[in-house]
């Protein structure tokens, strides 16, 4: 009986441990975070976002472009004419004309430069919000891939303590048989194995969840997993370190103030409107069969004007707005403050969990280590009659206890480093080395600037 309890201890420890060689196919992390890189949904969404906004410069730079209208219409003209003495005449006409309208914005009091630096501003700060997304998304595969070996490791666990936990009931039940136990041992060690039991069926559940979650992220199904990517190596030395790096670079901030520019140029863009317009028009025209009461049956004819509109007053709008969009401004400004403050109050948790979860490894593998050696010597004293079997039950439960500490210690270890490197803004693919091709955001806007028609988008959409 004896040589089965010490056989339940060693498989137990051993997958603790992590005795058993990864195999050669296993999914590495880096594996996980370049698929995620490349085909998680919610990322891809935060690219098309940037991709729209993108077009804000041109819709913006299309305001000092000329516009070219072109004109066709056609009339039926009955006339009918009674003289003094009762002389009637009728007579009609069907005129057609065709006309080319060509409209170039001279002046419209700043506000088309405005909406343009407007744009680019919106855009930089998409852009760091892309990247703000990149880093939750590369987060929570980190978490998910963690979460997995997590539970897996938790599941066989609960699987040799069910197994142990078997062989206990079956060797109280053998004692009750020879008259060296109770019943009660007998039902001690049977309520036991069915906590095991439920114990068992709730982390599969949790397997299941978290392979699930694993999935969704990557779009990879998985399989032997490995962590293979030393993120501590890439942590700062020091809290201050932390802070001050988090404080200078984290794209959070980096959107917030790009968004500060873009109010202040919506302010001075409303503010344009209150300015004078000028525009200079052109105009080609042909009318065929013009009037009734000449031989001439086609006009051509050009025009040529220069078009300056002053607003005095318009009934208090362009006000209201511009007093909105400076109270925006503000706004835009205050964000600033509060997300540093947050991103300072996440740098310094992060960091305390990260500490925290490094001294809680000892202590967990100490505890492992001591409830092995406790089990053991509670086996051999029960051979001997000088322990009973839920002692061994209790010990057993303090061995299985303390190794759940021990994995969850471990993944928390590991998930507390990639939170700590996201909450100073330096989880990127480039910062953690992954070899992907890098998605370029810079390239899409090159593309469509200066783009002055054409419906399809550079992708050939």
């Amino acid at each position: 009986m004896v040589r089965v309890n010490r056989v339940g201890i060693a498989a137990a420890v051993c997958l603790v441990f992590g005795a058993v060689a990864p195999t050669t196919n296993a999914q590495t992390l880096t594996e996980s975070l370049a698929a995620a890189y490349n085909t998680n949904p919610t990322l891809n969404a935060a690219r098309s976002r940037l991709r729209g906004i993108d077009e804000n410069i041109s819709i913006a730079r299309a305001g000092n472009r000329p516009r070219l209208e072109a004109a066709f219409s056609q009339q039926t003209i009955t006339t009918r004419s009674i003289g003094e003495r009762g002389f009637r005449g009728t007579g009609g006409t069907n005129p057609t004309q065709i006309a080319l309208q060509l409209t170039q914005p001279l002046f419209q009091g700043f506000q088309v430069r405005n909406s343009i630096r407007q744009a680019e501003s919106a855009v930089k700060a998409e852009r760091a919000s892309l990247q703000n997304t990149e880093q939750s998304v590369l987060l929570d595969v980190a978490t998910a891939f963690e979460d997995v070996i997590q539970n897996r490791s938790i599941v066989s666990l609960r699987e040799s303590d069910v197994e142990f936990l078997t062989a206990q009931v079956q060797a109280a039940q053998d004692r009750f048989e020879v008259g060296e136990g109770t019943r009660t041992d007998v039902s001690q060690a049977e309520a036991r194995r069915a906590q095991a039991v439920s114990a068992l069926a709730f982390a599969r559940a949790n397997l299941t969840s978290s392979e699930a979650t694993y999935r969704q992220l990557t779009g990879l199904t998985a399989g032997s997993l490995r962590s293979n990517f030393d993120v501590e190596r890439l942590l700062p030395k020091t809290l201050d370190t932390a802070v001050t790096t988090g404080q200078n670079g984290h794209p959070a901030i980096t959107a917030t103030l790009f968004d500060v520019d873009t109010a202040m140029f919506n302010v001075k863009a409303i503010e344009g409107q209150a300015l004078p317009t000028v525009s200079v028009t052109g105009q080609l025209s042909t009318t065929w069969n013009p009037q009734t009461t000449s031989s001439i049956d086609r006009q051509d004819s050009a025009q040529l004007g220069l078009n300056v509109s002053v607003p005095i007053y318009q009934g208090g709008l362009v006000s209201a707005r511009v007093r909105q969009a400076k109270e925006q401004l503000g706004t835009a400004r205050i964000q600033v403050d509060s997300t540093r403050d947050q991103v300072r109050q996440n740098t310094v948790a992060a960091w305390a969990n990260y500490e925290a979860s490094v001294r809680s490894i000892f202590a967990a593998r100490t505890g492992v280590f001591a409830a092995q050696l406790a089990l053991q010597g509670v086996v051999e004293e029960q051979r001997v009659g000088q322990r009973t079997t839920l002692d061994v039950l209790d010990a057993q439960r303090d061995l299985v206890s303390a190794q759940v500490t021990l994995v969850q210690s471990e993944r928390d270890k590991k998930v507390a480093a990639f939170s700590l490197l996201s909450a100073i803004g330096r989880l990127g693919v480039q910062t953690l080395g992954i070899q992907v091709a890098i998605y370029r955001p810079q390239e899409h806007t090159d593309a469509v600037r200066d783009k002055w028609i054409g419906f399809r988008t550079p992708d050939g959409r």
